[in-house]
């Protein structure tokens, strides 16, 4: 018995390993011998396929007009230096065109706003399911200028006082004025909590208080008289991101909104509170 056993495992064992894996495990072997061993291949290769099910899911599950798009991880933020092949990308599944569509066509609806609500269920989708796209992504999936797609998500956030989560806005990237808007306006004009405002706008605690900390620097400068220039020297910001804030602040000057009552506002005390509750773990993220 043990030598039919014996037998039956010489003749049958190796074509265990006539797989996508053991390929792998091979080529590594071969080619790759400064690798390590076998446990080192074992984890590479896992690693592998764990990728491979990842970016090439199986497609049977997905609806007529659906993609898959790898796209930025949401949670990988830029640094000075950091090109996109250091970047962890993540795969998503879009909606890209919606069964919908074509009877709100045949009802009448405007091109326009077909495309922008696709902008907006675009970021969202991406969003939910751990991604973050730009602009230029948006414009190649609806085959649409840059400019558009810049142009409907200023529309829409501004119609919808929400924030799109995209690249430019979650992790600051870009000249994206309407988030600090709505988030200054949520925080100013609406009174709402921080932590509201942090879950509408899908932004850091950190991100908001550096927002509002600039805000309130710039309009401090220009209630001295200080000019766009030496608000920008005497911050430390770039001149276009202080007529950023210069807009905002004429805006409500011309709502005869109290600039006084802006300033006297103690956020940045709510703000060091719960981050330094997040660092310590009485809260959560």
């Amino acid at each position: 018995m043990k030598k039919q056993m014996r037998a039956n495992e010489a003749t049958f064992s190796p074509q265990a390993y006539k797989t996508f894996s053991g390929a792998l495990e091979a080529f590594f072997l071969i080619e790759c011998p400064q690798l390590g061993g076998f446990s080192t291949r074992r984890v590479l290769v896992k690693c592998i396929l764990d990728m491979v099910h990842q970016f090439y899911p199986e497609t049977s599950h997905m609806r007529a007009g659906q993609v898959l798009w790898p796209t930025v991880h949401k949670n990988e933020f830029s640094s000075y230096g950091k090109s996109i092949n250091q970047t962890k990308l993540q795969p998503v599944i879009l909606d890209l065109v919606r069964p919908e569509d074509a009877q709100e066509r045949a009802a009448g609806k405007k091109l326009k706003e077909v495309k922008k609500e696709a902008v907006a269920r675009l970021c969202k989708q991406a969003y939910d399911q751990e991604g973050c796209l730009t602009g230029a992504e948006l414009a190649i999936l609806l085959k649409i200028s840059l400019t558009k797609v810049s142009q409907y998500i200023k529309e829409w956030e501004i119609e919808n006082k929400e924030v799109l989560p995209r690249r430019g806005s979650i992790h600051d990237i870009g000249p994206t004025l309407t988030h600090k808007k709505i988030i200054i306006e949520k925080l100013f004009i609406e009174q709402k909590t921080v932590q509201q405002v942090s879950r509408e706008t899908k932004h850091s605690l950190p991100a908001i208080q550096r927002y509002i900390s600039t805000f309130k620097q710039v309009l401090l400068c220009k209630q001295k008289g200080m000019s766009t220039e030496e608000v920008a020297f005497a911050i430390k910001r770039t001149v276009n991101l202080v007529k950023e804030y210069e807009a905002i602040i004429e805006e409500y000057k011309k709502k005869n909104y109290v600039m006084e009552s802006i300033l006297n506002m103690e956020i940045e005390t709510q703000l060091e509170k719960l981050i330094k509750d997040l660092l310590d773990g009485q809260m959560p993220v």
